[in-house]
């Protein structure tokens, strides 16, 4: 609705989708953001054409119709990782509940839908290594085809354990806190947050001069950080839960302590000057370029972690 709604079933088609289409597009979307609603239309169809049937078992359509998906060559928006020196603008200009949250991603590679979704009974306790790992049910993996396991590093666990008690099932939630009459308990409780790009996100990234960096980034910075530690292929992609033949469906005690390993090397600023190339073609469109590591000092474990958590 409006675009598709009065429609019967045969004719939504290429045709009839076109002013949905050009009307996103205007609107700003991207080709891969429309190519997700078209996706959906075209389950759809299928599911009309196979498995879905009337009161006569006649499935409701004959056919399902070929749905084109929008070109995403040159279309798509580049990886935009943040150094450093970015991640010190950002965290400071978001709420507490956010910046929680995007600690938490920076330092575990999920998904902002992992992180908002996480819950208690999800966690299991490695008492050996002073951290928990969080096993994701199935259906909350992009993919669905197992669950996986979200393996906290120092940084992260210290952020797990400054909201333990908040909320009964999620580890991350959220109140509008008193502007007045602070000695008072809020009168809104805790609840869990259904999204990190939202307005807050929106209003921090341009106060911290960061442009349209996406929640999504936060992953691609953990990827540039792990390679930049000489991790080895193979763990980056179980830490970012890419699909790999080699990982187990159970996770064995040893996969978890390399998983560690591997995310205790991305916890502070290592000190090294690295910079993506969509950082260079910023930089080279005439947006201000960061600091080298010799102007800004470095703040280690207090700026990410012990000082940002205690907000």
């Amino acid at each position: 609705m409006p675009f598709i709604g009065d429609l019967d079933l045969t004719q939504v088609r290429d045709g009839t989708l076109e002013p949905f289409i050009s009307a996103r597009l205007a609107q700003g979307r991207s080709h891969k953001t429309v190519n997700g609603s078209l996706g959906i239309v075209r389950r759809i169809l299928r599911l009309c054409a196979s498995r879905w049937r009337d009161e006569n078992g006649l499935t409701w359509l004959e056919h399902a119709p070929l749905i084109t998906m929008l070109p995403l060559v040159g279309h798509q928006r580049e990886p935009r990782p943040m150094s450093w020196h970015e991640q010190k603008r950002l965290l400071p200009a978001l709420p507490a509940h956010l910046a929680r949250m995007a600690l938490f991603v920076l330092n575990t590679g999920v998904r902002d839908d992992v992180v908002c979704s996480l819950q208690w009974e999800w966690e299991i306790k490695v008492p050996q290594l002073g951290i928990s790992v969080f096993e994701v049910p199935q259906a909350h993996v992009k993919g669905r085809r197992r669950s996986r396991v979200a393996v906290c590093n120092s940084v992260a666990q210290s952020i797990v354990e400054s909201v333990r008690g908040q909320h009964e099932t999620h580890v991350f939630v959220w109140r509008r806190e008193r502007r007045s009459r602070t000695e008072l308990e809020p009168v809104m409780t805790y609840r869990p947050i259904e999204a990190m790009n939202n307005t807050a996100w929106q209003r921090a990234r341009k106060e911290a001069g960061l442009g349209d960096l996406h929640v999504h980034d936060l992953r691609h910075t953990v990827g540039m950080r792990l390679r930049e530690a000489r991790v080895s292929e193979s763990t980056v992609s179980d830490v970012l839960w890419h699909s790999t033949r080699s990982m187990t469906h159970h996770y064995s005690v040893a996969q978890v302590v390399e998983l560690h390993s591997a995310l205790e090397q991305i916890k502070d600023d290592s000190g090294r000057w690295n910079k993506s190339l969509a950082m260079l073609k910023l930089e080279q469109k005439g947006q201000p370029a960061e600091a080298s590591p010799a102007e800004v000092p470095h703040e280690g474990k207090t700026a990410y972690g012990t000082k940002l958590v205690s907000r």
